[in-house]
């Protein structure tokens, strides 16, 4: 277009002097025509090949390569733009530019991420190449279907599988021994400074002429049960995602870290219904069958029935499990129709619920009162937090114990609080 325009100028100013019209139309047709010929040093659609490589199981937020494989077995080398048909809450770093030469196989890479979970389909790549003297711009849609799930974040999940204690003392806690005594035999070891005295061996003592101590650990085989609340509180903006997704991220943690210990995993996501029960099971190879039961729970724009789902718990989990429910604290506490049968559950389960502290309430007890309009907002939020402590301490007394995290310290605490209850033998 730039040629042809600059032709067209030229040509204009010529006819306004003695040029023809005729002329002007006729080297105007003939130039057109000769451009023709640049299609020739192009390749043809049909013979480039195109090939994407993408993993099948992506976590949000984290980045993540996509690798367009494309071979030109021609004598022609090319420019080219791409666009992917990645879904819109992907990071969409498009158009990706390049040059491939003659008769070679390029591999494109970009990076993506991806925002929201679920489970998507990506169909077509758009190619556009320009020709040797780039006069002529050929574009071509390549149908390359690929299906793509997005998880949740496991980053703090594999933190703790690869080392439990520096997981947690990352957040200033420590795992809690056992009661002394208590729990299952494990081994039997060389005894060190600081050991009880009284788990000595003196049979093995006596036999080896070395003090030797027994070493216990907390019991196994324990029954797990994890609700995730999908209501539509739930949908919460945080920093980072809502607060289902820090759920979620916080579920995932504590089931491998039961799952680790030999104990019972169940998991059931509700809302106004029923949206996800995996029944109870052990083994490491049972996280990504709760893994591939969840990921794809969204939020509902409806309250939680909380008196429905444990209702249907009571008649489904018939022996003594730990109950960890991630819900909004504050929500729950209105729910008087969920206390009669948590009351119920509480003689044969123990209850124990997560939440996610409100960062925004938090700060308005604590700011400063420099005018009046900064006086009613504190005095508004001491009130919350008063109703909320009073609403607590009613449900305490009842034994169902309540604790709210900070957003970044919710799985670490879910742990912490699991493995109290596990080395207390609480269960």
């Amino acid at each position: 277009m730039l040629v042809y325009g600059i032709l067209t100028v030229a040509l204009g100013i010529a006819a306004v002097g003695d040029l023809s019209w005729w002329y002007v139309f006729a080297i105007d047709l003939i130039v057109f025509l000769v451009s023709f010929g640049d299609l020739f040093f192009s390749p043809k659609k049909s013979q480039l090949r195109f090939k994407r490589t993408l993993a099948e199981e992506m976590e949000r937020g984290l980045p993540y390569s996509v690798v367009i494989e494309v071979s030109n077995p021609t004598a022609y080398s090319f420019s080219y733009r791409l666009i992917d048909s990645l879904p819109q809450s992907f990071v969409r770093p498009f158009p990706v530019r390049g040059t491939i030469l003659k008769d070679s196989v390029v591999r494109i890479t970009y990076e993506t991420s991806p925002a929201d979970r679920g489970k998507y389909e990506i169909n077509k790549l758009y190619f556009r190449y320009r020709s040797l003297f780039g006069l002529w711009e050929k574009q071509t849609t390549i149908e390359l279907p690929e299906e793509l799930k997005v998880i949740p974040d496991l980053t703090e999940t594999r933190q703790y599988l690869e080392n439990a204690q520096k997981f947690l003392l990352y957040e200033g806690l420590k795992i809690r021994k056992q009661l002394s005594g208590s729990g299952e035999f494990a081994k039997i070891r060389s005894y060190v400074v600081g050991d009880d005295p009284r788990k000595i061996n003196w049979r093995q003592t006596a036999k080896l002429r070395e003090v030797m101590t027994n070493e216990y650990e907390p019991e196994h085989g324990k029954y797990i049960t994890i609700l995730i609340d999908c209501g539509r509180m739930m949908g919460a903006e945080l920093k980072k995602g809502n607060r289902l997704e820090k759920a979620l991220e916080a579920s995932l943690t504590v089931a491998a870290a039961a799952l680790k210990k030999g104990d019972y995993v169940s998991v059931l996501a509700f809302s106004k219904e029923i949206k996800v029960y995996v029944p109870p099971a052990k083994g490491m190879a049972h996280l990504q069958t709760i893994l591939q039961a969840i990921y794809n729970v969204k939020v509902d724009a409806a309250e939680s029935n909380y008196a429905a789902v444990l209702q249907y718990l009571e008649m489904m989990q018939k022996k003594r499990s730990l109950i960890l429910l991630f819900s909004d604290v504050r929500t729950f506490l209105h729910e008087e129709s969920a206390l009669i049968y948590l009351k119920r559950l509480r003689q044969r389960h123990l209850f124990f619920m997560i939440g996610v502290e409100d960062q925004t309430l938090v700060k308005r007890t604590k700011t400063e009162p420099a005018d009046v309009q900064a006086a009613m907002l504190k005095s508004i939020a001491q009130q919350q937090m008063l109703f909320k402590k009073r609403e607590k301490n009613k449900w305490e007394k009842q034994g169902l114990q309540m604790i709210e995290a900070p957003e970044e310290q919710l799985a670490v605490t879910a742990v912490s609080q699991y493995i109290e209850i596990m080395n207390q033998s609480l269960l």
